[in-house]
């Protein structure tokens, strides 16, 4: 663990839906491969969301979490760099959604976004329940527990984190108070030296007099960057940037992550209620049948009709997966109708194909071995509770439920 339990800490989580398919990928699988090798990562596998929406039939939560771990597995998550764990296994993500609950105004979980959107998408379940009402919540529980630096995130989901970091302001001005608190940042400022501790000053001042963004960014750029504090001055002196409270619950920030439009077999976002997936570990054959006959520029009746790659699904794919060359290639001849639709989809068949197969083969060790993915479930869940131990730990001192 890193010694600032903050610094560079990510953390992020799926449903469990069964196996994923290529938009999920793309979609977010992709980019988590990358960042576990730039931060200290947590991934987990969110079942008790699941519930929020799926709780009239939980009977296949089991398999659907056993598959969607080996796709993460075969798509190149690495588990001695990555903490990999399952959130149901993980009991103190509801102890601490159960304590932020006394706290959150319900007006914060109404005004989310995705609430009412999702209650008209889902209009056929009865989501009138506290679970679904209170999921940010349980979100917002998930971040503060492992205290994440980042969240990476879309743009739709931006709202969700800014509720997290209402909620963990909230949770230290009510809990993050001591009788001596300004006493002990005074103390931890003089630790800075002098320069820095001049600097320091004049940057709180700077926020608290004018909601300077720029001047609180510098302040905790000032205080992360000291090797001098300890793990409690730092976190008071990030605490008094602010206010005159600890930050027992910091505020993560969103890592905003562009994923690019993956187009299903019919045109549509690549989707399993629209039944036009390909899937992380689907048989190859069916993979080339698959591109072979998927939808293309509707203008391009005959061989000898020019088309528009703009409006043509396979162009999308091609944005994601063909070199600078091969884009031109496909451009100039669809235009001029030069090559045919098979024509231009034979080079992302390869890519395609290629990709698919490498995690086909991945897969195969963990498929042929399920006790494996236990096993990395088991060390991960270890990991996760210890940082979540550790953060318990503290709002409980905060909230005085420690009983000595």
């Amino acid at each position: 663990m890193s010694a600032n339990p903050q610094t560079k800490r990510v953390l992020s989580g799926m449903r469990p839906t069964g196996r994923l398919h290529l938009g999920n990928y793309h979609g977010a699988l992709k980019n988590w491969t990358d960042l576990q090798y730039q931060y200290e990562c947590f991934f987990f596998v969110a079942d008790w969301h699941a519930l929020t929406t799926g709780y009239d039939d939980t009977s296949q939560l089991p398999k659907f979490t056993h598959e969607m771990l080996i796709d993460w597995l075969a798509a190149g998550l690495n588990p001695s760099v990555s903490t990999i764990f399952v959130q149901s296994l993980v009991p103190e993500h509801a102890e601490l959604h159960l304590l932020l609950s006394m706290i959150t105004p319900l007006g914060w979980l109404e005004r989310v976004p995705t609430y009412k959107d999702q209650q008209s998408e889902l209009a056929e379940k009865d989501l009138t329940t506290y679970g679904f009402l209170g999921y940010p919540l349980l979100q917002s529980a998930d971040i503060l527990l492992y205290r994440a630096a980042f969240v990476p995130v879309g743009e739709d989901q931006v709202a969700h984190v800014e509720v997290t970091r209402e909620i963990a302001r909230r949770f230290n001005h009510l809990f993050g108070r001591a009788p001596d608190f300004e006493e002990k940042a005074e103390h931890a400022i003089a630790v800075l030296g002098g320069r820095n501790s001049s600097m320091y000053r004049q940057l709180r001042k700077k926020y608290q007099e004018s909601g300077d963004a720029g001047a609180i960014d510098k302040g905790r750029a000032l205080v992360e960057s000291n090797t001098r504090l300890t793990v409690a001055d730092r976190e008071r002196l990030l605490g008094y940037l602010e206010g005159s409270s600890v930050s027992i619950l910091p505020e993560p920030q969103v890592l905003l992550t562009t994923s690019p439009r993956m187009p299903g077999l019919d045109g549509r976002k690549m989707s399993k209620s629209y039944g036009n997936t390909i899937g992380l570990r689907e048989e190859l054959d069916s993979v080339v049948k698959k591109l072979k006959t998927m939808t293309t520029d509707p203008a391009r009746v005959r061989r000898t009709d020019p088309g528009d790659p703009e409006k043509c699904p396979v162009w999308d794919l091609h944005k994601i997966y063909s070199d600078a060359a091969t884009q031109s290639w496909v451009q100039s001849g669809c235009r001029s109708a030069s090559i045919g639709c098979l024509e231009c989809k034979q080079p992302l068949i390869d890519k395609v194909v290629a990709e698919v197969g490498g995690m086909r083969e991945r897969a195969r060790e963990f498929e042929e071995n399920p006790d494996l993915v236990r096993n990395i479930v088991s060390d991960g869940c270890e990991k996760a509770r210890d940082a979540a131990r550790a953060t318990l730990d503290e709002v409980r001192r905060a909230m005085h439920l420690r009983f000595e």
